[in-house]
């Protein structure tokens, strides 16, 4: 039986523009578009694939498919709308940078929170890259659209803390060799929910797309083959009761990694709201402790995260490079508080 397809008018003044394009996999088993797309397009919800597909803008080897059309092996999928993709050319932004090191091969910055990394996802202007391009401008052979200079690793736009970025493509290589064979150094202060029996452990679990929330990441089991392999190590820094404060060193580079492996394990990431970190996961239900929790969120309104070192060996001289950032004011206020709830609440309890 021949799949169904959708008959649409040609319109000589309607021009559609691809958006997105895909090969069906040789092993691909027949799986409906919208799921296939679903799982494939990290930004879309399956309801916006279906409405895209009634529209006639989902497309199978050049012709439009419902959204309940069965993908083959071949098949090339595309999406084409019928507005131009936005344009993503990075153009340098007088943006302030709080630039740790710089030599003529590469610069360590320490990204403040509320910063986006790199445009994209409705985020076009006023990121990370926009300001590095502005702050090398001036350097000829700093191209911010070259894919082969920039940066070499990423962090959350609510996660502060320190990003290197390359200057040439030779420390790009270099560096992105050190962060695949995981001989760098980086480890991230975090406060979370909850109070942990051990001093110290080892997170490890597959990361991949939450198929219930696609903006969240989950957690699989390392054996499986659902998502990529990472492996989080984490160490008490003090202790709160109903909070920890916890460093977290990586192993892997996940998307949402440390956010993602606390939540599985029960301890989320103290104000992540996308991960339940918003939520009073512990303590009293009195007025005066939800208050006070309240309190804590205002002070630091993000998840509680930050990329406090950096080692790498440098791409050109050899040596060992390592960088460290101290706590953001939002972050330091907020571990402060709760240093004073402790203390007086022990102190009630000692009476």
């Amino acid at each position: 039986m021949e799949p169904e397809q959708i008959d649409i008018l040609e319109d000589e003044e309607q021009q559609l523009y691809e958006h997105f394009r895909i090969e069906v996999d040789r092993g691909q088993e027949a799986l409906r578009i919208d799921k296939f797309l679903f799982e494939h397009m990290q930004h879309s919800s399956r309801n916006r694939i279906q409405k895209a597909a009634d529209a006639g803008f989902v497309h199978v080897n050049d012709r439009p498919v419902k959204s309940n059309y069965k993908v083959r092996p071949g098949d090339v999928i595309t999406l084409m709308l019928d507005r131009p993709h936005y344009d993503t050319t990075i153009t340098p932004e007088d943006i302030p940078l709080d630039v740790v090191y710089e030599d003529d091969q590469l610069m360590v910055i320490n990204k403040e929170a509320g910063m986006v990394v790199h445009p994209g996802c409705g985020n076009f202007s006023g990121t990370l890259v926009n300001a590095v391009a502005w702050h090398l401008r001036n350097l000829p052979s700093y191209d911010p659209n070259d894919p082969e200079v920039g940066l070499v690793h990423r962090i959350d736009k609510d996660t502060s803390g320190l990003l290197v970025v390359a200057k040439t493509p030779e420390a790009k290589t270099s560096l992105g060799v050190q962060f695949f064979n995981k001989t760098t150094h980086r480890s991230y202060l975090a406060l979370v929910w909850g109070n942990f029996t051990e001093e110290e452990g080892r997170i490890e679990g597959n990361i991949a797309r939450d198929p219930k929330d696609r903006l969240r990441m989950a957690v699989f089991p390392p054996d499986s083959d659902t998502g990529k392999p990472a492996v989080t190590h984490w160490r008490v820094a003090e202790r709160f009761g109903f909070v920890t404060l916890v460093e977290c060193r990586l192993e892997t580079g996940r998307t949402h990694q440390i956010r993602a492996h606390m939540r599985h394990i029960g301890h989320p990431l103290f104000g992540d709201e996308r991960y339940g970190g918003t939520e009073i996961r512990r303590g009293e239900r009195s007025s005066t402790y939800k208050a006070f929790i309240n309190n804590c969120f205002k002070l630091c309104p993000r998840q509680a995260l930050h990329a406090r070192t950096l080692g790498f060996v440098h791409p050109l001289t050899g040596k060992p490079m390592d960088f460290s950032s101290a706590l953001p004011a939002d972050m330091a206020a907020l571990i402060a508080k709760w240093r004073g709830f402790i203390r007086g609440y022990q102190g009630e309890i000692e009476e």
